[in-house]
């Protein structure tokens, strides 16, 4: 029996709720919703307001019912009933517990093979390989990307219908009991558990408890996959006795083992893997060089004979794999485009998730989508490109081209400009690249398509040093800032000096999705450039120049005034551009409580009182100061009496004010340590790029960024010899040598050369020799098995920007803001 629409009645019975509603007979579900800014058509779906530390769900009823969506679980239902009339809510006292059982009750129609993965690492890796060893034969549901948690896996088991024949979904967990809910959901009938490591240990007694909380998936599968030369893994799953129960396929280099890996032959490409299974030699080779391939070759591998696949079926397939993009990239492309590359897989979930961080980049009005076929969807394609043309038109892509014969044959299902190409050597000869320009364009292709070949021709820069921007890092700091402040507490992102370097309006697009409630830029130029962006959110600025100001009015930005002289500036302004009375100019009070580089001093107070008494068109939105030593714990009484200070000094605007004024003193590090000083708002920097003066903190963080370049020659270098400029470097002996692409003008500080400064490769460290030069600098890779065209980090988050300021004598602000504009910047989202 299938089931792919839900009745009202229905749904109230399945998450035992009380049901609200002026026509529950007329209640249909097809689709659920859990954030409102992914909605794609209203009718038909339910909406989940889940509460969770950092938000909460039932703020976007609002927002939602404007769009036309009228059915909702809630937890508080308060007066919506009364607001929404026609609304239905069903409410439950546990939003989130309630979309764990309607997904739950869904998975019990469907009688198909589950493979259930869980695991420290290669879960992802595992469920996308088995996707592509399989699915030519099999129509297969995965999750989305890495969608294993509590909220993800509801998300992932929704998705299943009549026409798939197997399913694959990951789980993971981070603390202990949350496993017992996901195997009620997932219901897997074969279990692979991938390795145990340290991710997630935190909230764990010891790797045993981990260990022994994830085998709970498996508690009724009909086979267990895992490798027994994990020693502790297999202590854990015989003293469990779930072997009892079950059946187990264990893989290793044990005599026991069903499949016995005999050995493995690793060429410059590839993994030849030997084993015995049924008392036969086998073997297998893959088109990868690493250990964590080869494991998840291997679970793929028992995986494939689980299921029956014969021998010789596996060998051609495994030959065959390809590597799994983990990430969405975002870069410069040509003619002032910014292009978002997810040509790795094509599938209708990931292009929705695509969709979503497309509708995040504001920077251009045209936005462009290039889509290839949508293979092994499970799907009627009648249907599939049906949905496809409705997702397109709700986020507002402007243009289509569409490559391979079948979405051409959907070519008028789809409401917008596009154009058509069988394949993508077409598109790439017939297609005038310079008719794109000023666009955002997704790039979202079946691997087969080789949509790479695209990539490579729209992208602007091909200098071989990149910064890499992690999205997702930058979002999970935001989010714990955001958990140490009340619900009511502001929240200022300063992405002044292009985001520290990372790249100004992609930083304020994230931002901005993520509802940061202000951002701060140094100069008037800066903002003027995030408004051309399509950046909407208030933006102050810090350092207005008298030339600016009726630049500032032009564009609603808000200046900071910190002297008579800048209010008399902004007056005249404001005199010049005749602003009516209902527009005034929106300021923020810089005071000086000692820091004694900005501001008004406490003898100003009434003074600056009565000049913005008289004059209507200034609106004070803000007053603020800015704290000299706040992480630094030997300064902490001169921060406390700066606070005192502040509090008085904008008690004082406060009292004489006609509306609420906000107040903010504290940054990243200020956040953490002054708890009692947060205020109206507070203004986060450094912090959400994952740095912080305190270990504590610090290992709280998500490292964002990351410099790496490439070696672009290698050469012997005898003794005696010099490298470099000056001879500053002489070899004591023979040595071999690398030139990196990375210089001083790429913001590689010339003061790390002469072996102050190592850089990484392939693991290891490779001291800097002689002078840093403007473009490159050379290390000495004499004990490293390297290759010209190998990878060279500079810092990342196994060796973080902090190392790399510590050895130059300065501080990471500093580092990460002089990174080149010329270095190409990558946004990735995983």
């Amino acid at each position: 029996m299938f089931h792919q629409i839900y009745s009202g009645e229905e749904i109230r019975k399945i998450v035992k709720a009380d049901l609200v509603s002026a026509r529950p007979e007329s209640i249909l579900i097809r689709d659920i919703l859990i954030d409102s800014r992914r909605l794609i058509s209203p009718v038909q779906t339910l909406f989940f307001a889940l509460k969770t530390k950092r938000n909460d769900g039932h703020k976007y009823i609002a927002e939602l019912y404007q769009k036309g969506l009228r059915n909702f679980v809630v937890s508080d239902l308060a007066d919506l009933s009364a607001l929404y009339t026609d609304a239905s809510f069903f409410v439950v006292s546990d939003t989130q517990k309630a979309l764990q059982q309607l997904t739950a009750a869904h998975r019990m129609f469907y009688d198909i093979p589950v493979i259930g993965i869980t695991g420290s690492n290669g879960k992802t890796i595992v469920k996308e390989w088995l996707f592509q060893l399989m699915s030519k034969d099999k129509k297969i549901v995965r999750s989305p990307k890495s969608y294993n948690s509590q909220i993800g896996v509801p998300l992932s088991v929704w998705q299943m219908n009549e026409q798939h024949e197997l399913a694959i979904f990951e789980a993971g967990i981070s603390e202990p009991d949350e496993m017992d809910a996901l195997q009620s959901i997932i219901k897997p009938t074969v279990g692979i558990f991938t390795n145990i490591g340290e991710a997630h240990s935190e909230n764990f007694i010891s790797r045993a408890q981990k260990i022994g909380e994830k085998l709970k998936l498996f508690t009724r599968v009909q086979t267990l996959i895992y490798n027994s030369d994990q020693k502790e893994l297999q202590e854990v799953i015989i003293r469990t006795g779930i072997l009892e129960n079950i059946q187990s396929f264990t893989w290793g280099m044990d005599e026991n083992c069903d499949l016995r890996i005999t050995g493995k032959e690793v060429t410059a490409k590839t993994t030849r893997i030997f084993a015995l299974y049924r008392d036969e030699g086998v073997s297998i080779e893959i088109p990868f060089t690493d250990f964590a391939s080869y494991q998840n070759a291997c679970h793929s591998w028992s995986a494939m004979l689980v299921f029956g696949y014969a021998q010789d079926v596996i060998t051609r397939a495994m030959k065959k794999l390809a590597s799994v993009a983990m990430r969405l990239e975002q870069k410069e492309g040509i003619n002032n485009c910014t292009i978002i590359n997810d040509a790795y897989n094509s599938d209708f979930n990931s292009l929705a998730i695509a969709l979503d961080f497309m509708s995040q980049q504001q920077q251009h009005r045209e936005k462009v989508v290039i889509l290839s076929d949508i293979l092994q969807s499970g799907r009627s394609d009648v249907d599939l490109y049906a949905d496809v043309a409705q997702l397109l038109k709700q986020k507002g892509v402007t243009k289509l081209i569409g490559i391979g014969p079948v979405i051409s044959r959907f070519a008028d299902t789809f409401e917008m400009d596009k154009v058509f190409f069988a394949s993508t050597r077409e598109f790439i000869s017939g297609f005038s690249m310079v008719s794109l320009r000023n666009q955002t364009i997704l790039l979202k292709g079946a691997r087969v398509f080789e949509f790479e070949r695209i990539n490579r021709l729209l992208q602007q820069k091909v200098h071989e040093t990149v910064f890499e921007i992690n999205l997702n890092a930058l979002v999970e700091n935001l989010n714990f800032y955001r958990s140490k402040l009340t619900p009511d507490t502001k929240v200022m992102a300063m992405v002044k000096a292009f985001s520290y370097g990372s790249g100004s309006f992609e930083i304020a697009n994230i931002l901005q999705f993520h509802q940061v409630d202000y951002l701060a830029v140094a100069y008037a130029d800066e903002g003027v450039e995030l408004r051309r962006a399509g950046i909407t959110v208030p933006i102050m600025v810090m350092s207005p120049e008298e030339y600016a100001f009726d630049l500032m009015i032009t564009h609603q930005l808000e200046p900071e005034i910190f002297s008579f002289r800048a209010l008399t500036m902004l007056e005249r302004a404001i005199d010049r551009n005749v602003l009516p009375p209902n527009k005034p100019v929106k300021i923020h009070v810089k005071l000086n409580t000692g820091m004694q580089r900005l501001g008004f001093q406490e003898e100003d107070m009434p003074e600056l009182i009565e000049r913005l008494k008289k004059s209507p068109l200034i609106y004070v939105q803000s007053a603020f100061s800015h704290l000299a030593g706040s992480d630094k714990p030997e300064l902490d009484e001169f921060s406390k009496e700066q606070i005192s200070r502040f509090e008085a000094m904008g008690n004082l605007l406060r009292k004489e004010a006609d509306h609420p004024i906000l107040l903010h003193i504290l940054n990243s590090a200020g956040i953490v340590r002054f708890p009692e000083a947060r205020f109206d708002m507070v203004r986060l920097g450094i912090g959400l790029y994952g740095v912080a003066p305190e270990k504590e903190t610090q290992g709280q963080l998500q490292h964002v960024t990351s410099l790496r370049s490439e070696i672009a020659q290698i050469r012997s270098v005898k003794k005696g010899e010099s490298v470099g400029y000056n001879r500053s470097y002489i070899a004591p002996s023979d040595r071999k040598i690398a030139t990196v692409s990375v210089g001083y003008a790429d913001g590689l500080c010339r003061r790390l050369g002469n072996g102050k400064f190592s850089l990484w490769v392939n693991g290891k460290p490779a001291p800097i020799v002689g002078d840093v030069c403007m473009d490159m600098c050379m290390i000495d890779i004499t004990d490293i098995e390297v290759k010209e065209g190998d990878a060279v980090s500079v810092f990342n988050s196994d060796h973080p920007v902090t190392d790399l300021a510590k050895a130059a004598d300065t501080i990471p602000y500093e580092v990460l803001s002089r990174i080149s504009r010329r270095v190409k910047r990558i946004y990735y989202h995983e």
